[in-house]
């Protein structure tokens, strides 16, 4: 398929000149009244009338000439009127209506007329851009037979410069094309992120915690006549995980809905690192024993990095649960020098080698397209936007693993630079906090 060299220009919505319109054609005037005034080293004789013998400036003339800036002012509004209009003063200045009748007036620079069918070419069709630059031509040969200089060079100049003048206003018109191409793919791609941002999040709330209702819902059940209170247990947690579950939709409510505007800002925060301890609590109550391994000094992050680290923890345990079967799982998270890594491991199902593991994150080692499998695309994308690293797979003695690693900026630590080397040294010597997710 051919380049659409003529591409359709939509409608500015304009009733009125713009401010550079204005000052567009005022310019463009100014040069061809200058021109009409100042026509050679011998200067202009003032006439007011047309009856002066050699007279070469005449009020009339002034007038004609300055009539310019009238359709100049409306060219993009309507290019090919205000073309047709251009023309014809440029022809009646070419033949010398506005000097001496019969005196025909050779020094004309033709601005004008270069911006009126610059214009043309810019918004106007095909068959007018044509016409146009064919009228434009003869135009100016006119005053070209008038002149000093050789005729075939000064028309063959003019010709040159007309055909310019249109591909000049043809590319430019190409470049907004394309510009405007690429504006609306910017739209689109960013409302395809913002879909996929809300789609993480509602992915991982909604497992996560449908998955710990479902559990205890089962648990209660089967256990309500042998041990009431062991049923009792699992139903506070229930109402505990739905009650949690309604706030975190609320809050992500709040945010899609609000604006910039500060009281219009939700003020509670994302969860962050300090949330995992209640993600291992949940999966222990949802009889999946748990622990967490805290290594390195915790110190505040980035709220992003924070909620990513939260996230990618709440669906490795998800997932866990949901298929892991009988199993204890391991959360261990290190503070290093300059990231911090996350890691979630059970002895569950799903024993091999490798990445392709018989089960994924999300419930389908197949991908997303055979109806699940977004949690493994949502913790790979939130990896993605801090440059981190992401490893998913079954572990060789056993179970399943998912690992993940997320740079820090420069200047989140700052201040315990020198302390950094020896808490990464001293990893595995200072386990600071261990928490058994059991009841």
């Amino acid at each position: 398929m051919g380049r659409d060299y003529f591409p359709p220009v939509p409608p500015e919505g304009r009733t009125r000149p713009s401010r550079g319109d204005v000052v567009l054609a005022v310019a463009a005037t100014a040069v061809e009244v200058l021109a009409y005034l100042f026509p050679g080293p011998a200067g202009p004789t003032i006439s007011t009338g047309p009856g002066g013998a050699g007279s070469r400036v005449t009020v009339f003339g002034v007038v004609l000439v300055a009539l310019f800036v009238v359709p100049l002012l409306v060219r993009r509004l309507h290019p090919v009127p205000v073309l047709g209009a251009v023309l014809a003063l440029q022809l009646a200045v070419n033949l010398g209506v506005a000097a001496d009748p019969g005196t025909p007036m050779t020094h004309s620079y033709g601005a004008a007329t270069a911006i009126a069918l610059y214009t043309a070419a810019r918004y106007a069709g095909p068959r007018a851009v044509a016409i146009g630059a064919a009228a434009c031509v003869p135009v100016q040969w006119v005053r070209d037979a008038q002149g000093a200089e050789p005729f075939a060079m000064t028309a063959t100049l003019d010709a040159v410069f007309t055909a310019a003048i249109v591909a000049l206003g043809l590319g430019v018109r190409q470049w907004k094309l394309q510009l405007d191409i690429n504006r609306r793919l910017l739209a689109d791609h960013a409302v395809a992120e913002e879909r996929r941002r809300i789609a993480r999040e509602l992915h991982d709330i909604v497992a996560h915690h449908i998955t710990t209702m479902y559990l205890m819902s089962g648990g209660a059940r089967a256990t309500l006549d042998r041990a009431p209170e062991t049923a009792r247990d699992a139903l506070l947690t229930l109402e505990e995980s739905g009650r949690t579950a309604l706030h975190e939709m609320r809050q992500l409510l709040g945010v899609l809905r609000s604006t910039d505007t500060p009281e219009e800002t939700p003020s509670e925060p994302q969860p962050g690192v300090d949330g995992i301890e209640r993600l291992v609590a949940d999966a222990g109550a949802a009889g999946l024993p748990t622990e967490l391994h805290v290594t390195g000094r915790p110190r505040p992050l980035p709220m992003t990095v924070g909620l990513t680290l939260y996230r990618i923890v709440q669906e490795a345990l998800t997932n866990a649960r949901k298929h892991a079967g009988p199993a204890r799982a391991t959360v261990r998270l290190a503070y290093l020098e300059g990231r911090v890594t996350v890691e979630v491991t059970d002895d569950g199902a799903g024993a091999g080698s490798g990445t392709g593991s018989a089960r994924a994150p999300g419930g389908l080692g197949g991908g997303a397209a055979a109806g699940g499998g977004y949690g493994l695309l949502g913790m790979r994308e939130r990896i993605a936007l801090h440059d981190g690293t992401l490893r998913v797979g079954s572990r060789a003695e056993g179970g399943f693993e998912v690992a993940a690693s997320v740079p820090l900026p420069v200047g989140t630590y700052e201040g315990d630079a020198h302390e950094s080397g020896r808490h990464e040294a001293d990893a595995h010597d200072s386990a600071t906090h261990e928490k058994d997710g059991t009841r």
